[in-house]
């Protein structure tokens, strides 16, 4: 082997990336100090991009497909290089990877409640939260003014600031959208298809796209809703007089057991007549006046647990002790449930955090 064999053969001559991961954006080519050969092969797959940053510049852009790294492929290069006339010698650059696939199920929802103003109810909060996509659209972009030098750069880098953009971009949508509260949810793709239009200039800034946005769900506080749900069950009780009658049948019935429920069904019937006429007054009959029923009976949160990017569940809180006891459910894990902001650590809630008490210590002798 000759002396420029040898030499040669310490260039880099194959370049190209293969990602085993989910979520590496940019990945750049590790050259360890050798030099890329003139007519090396370039090899960009489906769904990547590759970026030439030459002695700090950014010089091409390569799409998906094979290049022989030469004069003819590389007019950027070619011109910071001063190869004229065709100089066929090795150069140091810096070769960025850029994966151009989107990056799905990526969650967004609001940190604080939203204050809006509704026609029907007035002055309200409401929260909401879903999934989006993003994908790099301009490599060189990305590369310039979110990736910079880092050599690896995840998805996890950028997506706290998308779900700021998106959260404020969504303050700003519902509360000029004019929708009252209780049509947003038959308006969420409508709402989505806004909020996204209302980014999309901020993150191409960016070099980046938002292919997906979704909404999933736009919740009221809980005073709100308990109030909500108060007012749908004065609805369903009807008229005060009837509801008379059955509540004082159904108490005497009660009383006198099973052999006297025939009996008090008619007493109570008697009474709630004779408290009807008594409402009526000499003047006859006037509205019944709505009767306020009692408070629903407290309902059980269910809980949703983040496992491995999915979503499982929903789950009661005996489920959630049960996982607990077989370590399928750690301190540590992800969970949701309805009226919470955002995904939370289990044992960050009160609720959930006594599933994970350690024992009692062994009793006292004696």
């Amino acid at each position: 082997m000759g002396i420029f064999d040898f030499l040669s053969g310490e260039f880099i001559d194959v370049i190209h990336w293969s990602d085993d991961t989910r979520d590496t954006m940019v990945w750049r080519f590790e050259r360890e100090d050798h030099e890329i050969k003139y007519g090396a092969k370039l090899t960009v797959r489906e769904s990547q991009a590759a970026v030439f940053v030459h002695e700090g510049q950014l010089a091409d852009t390569f799409m998906p497909g094979l290049y022989m790294l030469e004069t003819n492929n590389m007019p950027i290069m070619t011109t910071l290089q001063h190869w004229d006339h065709g100089f066929q010698s090795p150069f140091k650059s810096e070769v960025y990877f850029i994966s151009t696939r989107r990056f799905t199920d990526l969650k967004w929802g609001t940190k604080n409640p939203i204050i809006i103003r509704d026609p029907e109810f007035g002055p309200t909060r409401v929260r909401a939260f879903g999934t989006y996509a993003v994908r790099v659209s301009d490599p060189g972009k990305f590369l310039v003014e979110i990736v910079g030098t880092d050599g690896e750069f995840t998805m996890d880098e950028i997506s706290y600031q998308i779900r700021n953009i998106i959260v404020q971009a969504f303050s700003r949508v519902v509360a000029t959208a004019g929708i009252p509260v209780l049509d947003m949810a038959a308006n969420t793709q409508d709402l989505g298809r806004i909020l996204a239009e209302g980014i999309s200039g901020t993150l191409a800034s960016y070099g980046l796209e938002l292919p997906e946005l979704y909404i999933e769900n736009i919740s009221l506080p809980p005073a709100v809703e308990k109030a909500l749900d108060e007012r749908t069950s004065r609805g369903m009780v009807g008229s005060l007089e009837d509801h008379l009658r059955y509540k004082a049948a159904d108490a005497l019935g009660q009383q006198n057991g099973a052999a006297g429920s025939a009996m008090g069904m008619g007493l109570g019937a008697g009474m709630g007549m004779q408290m009807g006429g008594m409402m009526a007054g000499p003047w006859g009959p006037r509205p019944a006046e709505p009767l306020a029923p009692p408070p629903p009976p407290p309902v059980e949160n269910v809980w949703h647990v983040a496992d491995g990017g999915k979503t499982l569940g929903p789950y009661s809180k005996a489920d959630l002790g049960r996982l607990a006891g077989e370590k399928k459910l750690a301190r540590e894990s992800w969970v949701w449930t309805q009226g919470q902001d955002g995904w939370q650590h289990a044992n960050d809630i009160d609720e959930l955090a006594q599933l994970f008490t350690v024992s009692p210590p062994p009793p006292p002798q004696g």
